[in-house]
C-alpha cells in the first residue's frame, strides 16, 4: 500500500484508490506525511488538527486521534506503517515505495545525474501529482505552511522541464503547462519569463509582450514593485527582435529548498553564460535525412518580432510562394521593395515563415550587401546556401530570402547557381530590369496606414495605454510618418518609460525630429542612420536632388522639381523616376509624387548641417546614375 500526498490525501494498492474523508485523523495523517520520517512535535500536531480552538483535554484528544488513525491503517492492511510515539511527538516512517512525495524527490535526485535521461525522469516525477494538494484535509495550518512549500518543489521541477524543452526548440510543447502555471502563480517571474520566451519563439510576440504587461501590472498592484532586471531585459530583447537568452539552471537547484524569506516570485539574476551559450539560443530545427541516411538539421530563418499590419501584402506573398512547393522547372520569385525602414525584411521573413513547412530542406536568409552597401557576390551567397542546406537536398525543396539586393544581376546569377524552390528578394530599388526578365511577384511597401500604425503601438504598449491618449497616439504616428522603424523606436522608448505620457513623448520628439528617433544602445535602431545610409548608396547628384526636393512642401510635381533643381523639366522627370525607384519618394496621385514627412524632416535637418547644403544639380547627373538601378 502507498500513501498519496500529491493531490487529495489517499491510500492506494496500485489498482484502487481510497480518498480519505475530511476528518481529524486525515489532518493528523497529513501532518505526519508532510514531514516523513521526522518527529513532529505534539504542539504542531494539535495545531494541524484543531487549529486555534484546542479541546480542553488536548493531550487525550490527540491520543484518541492517533488511535483512530491506527485503526484506519488496520482497515487497509497497512499496519506495518505504524504511527510511532516518541519523546515530544510522533513520527511516521516512510520511503519512496510507500509515499509518493518521497518517490517524487527520489526521481528528481536521480535526474540530476541522468544526462540525456533527465527529462523523462522529471516528467515521471511530475506525473505523480494528481491535482490540488490536500483538498480533503481540513487543516488551516497545513494549507498555510506546508502546501505552498510542496507546490514550490513541483514548480522548480516544472521550470527545469520547460527550460530543457525550450533549449531543444520544443517551444509549443511547453505552452499549455506554462499558461496554467502562470495563472496559478501570477507573481512567479521565472515562469512568466519562460512563457514569454516560448511565445516569442513560436512567432507570437504580441502575446509575449502582453504576458510581460500582465505580470508587471500584477506586481505593481499586489506588491508595489516592478518586475526584476531579467524580465525587463527579456522584454526589451523581444521588442527589438533579438533572440532572448535563456539560461539552463543547474539541476541541483531542484533539490534545494528556498529560504523561508525568499518569495516564490523573487527574480534571480541570470546565470553567467558559458562560451557555448554566449550567443542567443535558437530552437533546434527538426532534422532531415541526407542522401546517405544521416540526419542533418534544417536551416531556420530568424524569428520575426510581432509582425503587425501588411495583411494584403502578406496574403499575396504567401499565395505566390506556395506555388514553389508544388514543383516546377523554375523557382518561384518575389521582389519586396520599398524605402528605408519600411519593413521589407520583416515582411519577407514573416511570409517565408508561413510557408516554410512546404520546403522540407529548410529556409535561409542570405544578406546580399555589406554594411557599406557594397553588393555581395552571387556565387558567395550560393556557396553559403549550399553549406547550410542538408546534404543531398532535392531541387526545389528549399526557400531563400535574398536580403538587401543592390543589382538585378545578383539575383540572376544566384538563380542560375542554385536549385531553390522559391526566392524572396528584398531591395531598396525596384529592380525593374529583373521584373522585366523574370516576371516575379512584386510587392512595393510604403508607409503604414494610420490604422496599422495605431495597431502597432497598441500591440506593444497595450490597448489601455493607447486608448487613454488617442490624440497623442495619433500625433506620434504622424510624427513617425507611419514608418515601421520609427514606430518601433517610439514604442520601445515608451515601453521602458511606463509612466511617461504619450503626449509628453510626442512633444519631446518633435523638438528634434528625426534626430531623437534612435535608441542609444542599438545603432541598428536609428532613423537618421538608416536614412543617411540610404543616401550614401546613391550617386551624389541624386542624393543632392533628394535634399533639394525636401524644400518643397512634400507634394512634388515635375514643374516644381524642375524649379527646385534648376534643370529642364525632362531632366527633373528622370530624377523623380530614379528617386521613386529608391523608395525615398512615392506616388501620391497621377502626375504628383510625395515625400514621406519623416524623410523630408531628415533631408531638411541634413541640409541644415554645416557643409550639408547641396550644390546645384547639373544636367549631366543622369550619366552618373547606376544603370543597374533602373
Amino acid at each position: 500500500m502507498r500513501f498519496q500526498l500529491l493531490g487529495p490525501l489517499s491510500i492506494t494498492d496500485g489498482r484502487d484508490v481510497v480518498v480519505l474523508p475530511p476528518a481529524k485523523p486525515t489532518s493528523l495523517l497529513a501532518a505526519l506525511l508532510v514531514r516523513p520520517g521526522e518527529v513532529v512535535p505534539v504542539s504542531r500536531l494539535r495545531q494541524a488538527v484543531w487549529g486555534e480552538e484546542q479541546p480542553a483535554t488536548a493531550k487525550a484528544a490527540l491520543q484518541s486521534c492517533v488511535l483512530r488513525l491506527r485503526r484506519l491503517f488496520a482497515k487497509y492492511d497497512i499496519e506495518d506503517r505504524a504511527v510511532v510515539a516518541v519523546a515530544g511527538g510522533y513520527l511516521l516512517p516512510a520511503d519512496g515505495d510507500s509515499l509518493d512525495l518521497l518517490h517524487f524527490r527520489r526521481l528528481t535526485a536521480e535526474a540530476e545525474e541522468a544526462g540525456e535521461a533527465e527529462l523523462p525522469l522529471l516528467r515521471q516525477a511530475l506525473d505523480l501529482w494528481r491535482g490540488p494538494l490536500l483538498t480533503n484535509v481540513p487543516s488551516e495550518l497545513l494549507h498555510r505552511d506546508e502546501v505552498p512549500r510542496l507546490v514550490e518543489e513541483r514548480l522548480r521541477v516544472l521550470e527545469r522541464v520547460c527550460e530543457i524543452q525550450l533549449a531543444r526548440g520544443r517551444c509549443r510543447d511547453v505552452l499549455v503547462d506554462l499558461w496554467e502555471a502562470t495563472r496559478v502563480r501570477p507573481q512567479h517571474e521565472g515562469l512568466a519569463a519562460q512563457l514569454m520566451r516560448a511565445l516569442y519563439r513560436v512567432g507570437r510576440q504580441n502575446e509575449a509582450l502582453a504576458e510581460y504587461r500582465r505580470i508587471r501590472a500584477h506586481l505593481r498592484d499586489e506588491l508595489g514593485v516592478d518586475p526584476g532586471t531579467e524580465l525587463q531585459e527579456l522584454e526589451l530583447a523581444i521588442l527589438r527582435g533579438d533572440e532572448p537568452r535563456g539560461h539552463l539552471p543547474a539541476t541541483a537547484s531542484l533539490l534545494s529548498t528556498p529560504p523561508a524569506s525568499a518569495s516564490a516570485s523573487a527574480s534571480a539574476p541570470p546565470l553567467p553564460a558559458s562560451p557555448a551559450s554566449a550567443s542567443p539560443s535558437r530552437p533546434s530545427p527538426p532534422p532531415v535525412s541526407s542522401s546517405d541516411g544521416r540526419e542533418t538539421a534544417r536551416p531556420r530563418l530568424p524569428h520575426v518580432p510581432g509582425f503587425t499590419g501588411r495583411t494584403r501584402e502578406t496574403a499575396a506573398l504567401v499565395n505566390h510562394l506556395g506555388e514553389g512547393a508544388r514543383g516546377g522547372s523554375a523557382p518561384v520569385l518575389a521582389v519586396v521593395s520599398g524605402g528605408p525602414g519600411m519593413g521589407k525584411t520583416a515582411l519577407a521573413l514573416h511570409a517565408a515563415h508561413l510557408v516554410a513547412d512546404r520546403y522540407p530542406a529548410g529556409a535561409v536568409l542570405l544578406p546580399m550587401s555589406g554594411p557599406d552597401g557594397a553588393p555581395r557576390a552571387s556565387d558567395e551567397a550560393a556557396a553559403e546556401l549550399r553549406a547550410l542546406l542538408p546534404s543531398g537536398a532535392s531541387p526545389g525543396s528549399s526557400l531563400a530570402v535574398l536580403d538587401d539586393v543592390v543589382h538585378p544581376d545578383q539575383v540572376r546569377r544566384f538563380l542560375d547557381a542554385t536549385g531553390c524552390g522559391a526566392v524572396v528578394v528584398t531591395s531598396r530599388m525596384g529592380l525593374a530590369a529583373l521584373v522585366a526578365t523574370h516576371g516575379p511577384a512584386v510587392v512595393q511597401l510604403g508607409a503604414l496606414s494610420p490604422r496599422e500604425s495605431r495597431a502597432l503601438l497598441t500591440a506593444v504598449l497595450g490597448q489601455e495605454r493607447v486608448a487613454a491618449e488617442t490624440a497623442a497616439a495619433h500625433a506620434l504616428t504622424e510624427a513617425c510618418g507611419h514608418v515601421p522603424l520609427a514606430l518601433r523606436i517610439v514604442a520601445a522608448r515608451l515601453l521602458t518609460r511606463p509612466r511617461m505620457r504619450l503626449a509628453d513623448h510626442s512633444a519631446w520628439l518633435l523638438r528634434d525630429l528625426p534626430a531623437r528617433l534612435a535608441l542609444p544602445d542599438d545603432p541598428r535602431m536609428s532613423v537618421p542612420l538608416a536614412l543617411d545610409g540610404a543616401l550614401r548608396r546613391l550617386p551624389a547628384p541624386l542624393a543632392d536632388a533628394h535634399l533639394r526636393l525636401a524644400r518643397l512642401d512634400g507634394r512634388i510635381t515635375a514643374p516644381d522639381a524642375a524649379g527646385a533643381l534648376s534643370v529642364p523639366e525632362t531632366d527633373a522627370e528622370e530624377v523623380l523616376e530614379r528617386l521613386l525607384d529608391t523608395g525615398l519618394i512615392e506616388e501620391d496621385q497621377p502626375g504628383a509624387l510625395r515625400m514621406n514627412p519623416l524623410f523630408r524632416a531628415h533631408a531638411l535637418h541634413r541640409s541644415g548641417r554645416p557643409g550639408g547644403a547641396p550644390p546645384p544639380l547639373v544636367t549631366a547627373a543622369r550619366r552618373a546614375l547606376p544603370s543597374g538601378a533602373t
